[in-house]
């Protein structure tokens, strides 16, 4: 059943019929749907992001730090503190709830989240793009033209980005997590698949480290989008996350 929150500005479906003990936030460019196998016969909300699914985009260019406010609306109707499930994209704005919102978030269920950085000096944009904003500095390139390099040589994710979206993709993703990790108190259940090229296990396994209460589960030949491969195994990770 679908519900509204933020005065119709935030979506969500909602599965059971008591007040939601668990929250799902799905990744960049997905939505609600990849989290249906994972909630049956719980009492959850998925939620649709702002900018995804049937959730509108936001006026201003946001970080995980206005998505994570958006959801106070949904953690306070909740009975008790509620369990925030974050594949990747929604995973950052778990983390990001549960450093600033301490005493409002009851554990975490993270998958396939960029946490950390996957080396420590970010990577650099294609040689294409940077020779162009050369040129647009110096008045020689049209914003139009540098525009059509970033749709040709960006990430798939930025090439499927429009708009205000897009400008979130780039503040989004240059975001750093690690004092947040130091920050959060709830349990931390982390569930990663071996086979995962988005976001290695390898930065998953650094992650754990700086969470002070967490545990790390990989599950061999899972890739990136493990909600929907894997949903048993993500259920389960919530079942004993809840039975704390």
């Amino acid at each position: 059943m679908l519900t509204t929150f933020a005065e119709g500005q935030l979506f969500a479906e909602r599965f059971g019929a008591n007040s939601p003990t668990v929250l799902a936030l799905h990744g960049w460019g997905r939505d609600r749907k990849d989290f249906s196998a994972v909630l049956a016969h719980l009492d959850a909300l998925a939620v649709d992001l702002p900018g995804f699914g049937l959730s509108p985009a936001p006026l201003e260019v946001w970080g995980t730090s206005e998505y994570a406010e958006n959801l106070l609306p949904i953690i306070k109707q909740c009975s008790t503190t509620p369990l925030i499930v974050g594949h990747s994209f929604g995973g950052r704005v778990a983390v990001r709830a549960a450093a600033k919102f301490p005493d409002l978030i009851g554990g975490l269920v993270l998958t396939g989240v960029p946490l950390l950085r996957q080396s420590a000096k970010p990577s650099a944009p294609p040689l294409a793009i940077r020779v162009s904003r050369a040129l647009r500095r110096r008045h020689l390139a049209s914003e139009r033209f540098v525009e059509r390099l970033r749709d040709l040589y960006g990430s798939a994710d930025y090439r499927a980005a429009h708009g205000i979206m897009r400008k979130i993709l780039v503040r989004v993703v240059n975001e750093d997590y690690e004092e947040d990790l130091r920050r959060i108190r709830c349990r931390v259940k982390m569930v990663w698949g071996s086979a995962d090229e988005e976001t290695s296990p390898r930065i998953a396994k650094l992650a754990s480290e700086i969470i002070a209460n967490s545990e790390l589960e990989i599950l061999p030949g899972v890739g990136h989008f493990l909600p929907v491969s894997a949903p048993r195994q993500l259920r389960a990770a919530i079942d004993r996350l809840r039975e704390f």
